[in-house]
């Protein structure tokens, strides 16, 4: 059973709505400056002198990596795009679904983003052992906390602190 706070249950529809979406952009407020600054970086990146230097794989790496935080990017700011669409359309609920969806999106597109540019720079600077490990570990950990604690949560119906 899950906790409910006793707030939510004197909650309107509107109410509701309204928290949720909040709490949404709230949550895109703090995953976008990461996008922003990771995307900046990969931006850059080709402008620089060593890059003549690196690797058919590393360049594979960073262009993957660059369209990966280009499409986190692109669905992270797409609820705004679309709630100014369809202001005053009524039409909230969908734009909540969607954008939940669409930040999900963003956030596995940002994870693949953050692993690519560790196995990029890590790839540079060590040797393939440390490679493995560390883009192991990251991605273990981007999963595990971004994504498999909440769907265990979710599945275990465990409402319990």
């Amino acid at each position: 059973m899950s906790a409910v706070n006793p707030s939510e249950l004197e909650e309107t529809e509107h109410e509701r709505l309204d928290r949720e979406l909040n709490q949404l952009l709230n949550e895109l407020r703090v995953a976008m400056p990461g996008v922003q600054v990771l995307f900046a970086f990969l931006l850059a990146v080709p402008f620089q002198q060593r890059f003549t230097e690196v690797t058919d794989f590393q360049r594979d790496v960073y262009f993957v990596t660059l369209l990966a935080a280009a499409a986190a990017s692109a669905l992270f700011i797409a609820p705004t795009a679309y709630h100014r669409l369809m202001f005053r359309a009524r039409d909230k609920p969908m734009l909540i679904h969607i954008s939940t969806r669409l930040a999900v999106c963003g956030l596995a597109c940002l994870a693949l983003a953050m692993n690519g540019a560790v196995l990029l720079v890590t790839d540079v600077l060590f040797g393939r052992t440390t490679v493995a490990v560390t883009v192991a570990v990251t991605a273990t950990l981007y999963v595990g906390l971004w994504f498999v604690l909440g769907l265990v949560r979710r599945v275990s119906g465990d409402g319990s602190y």
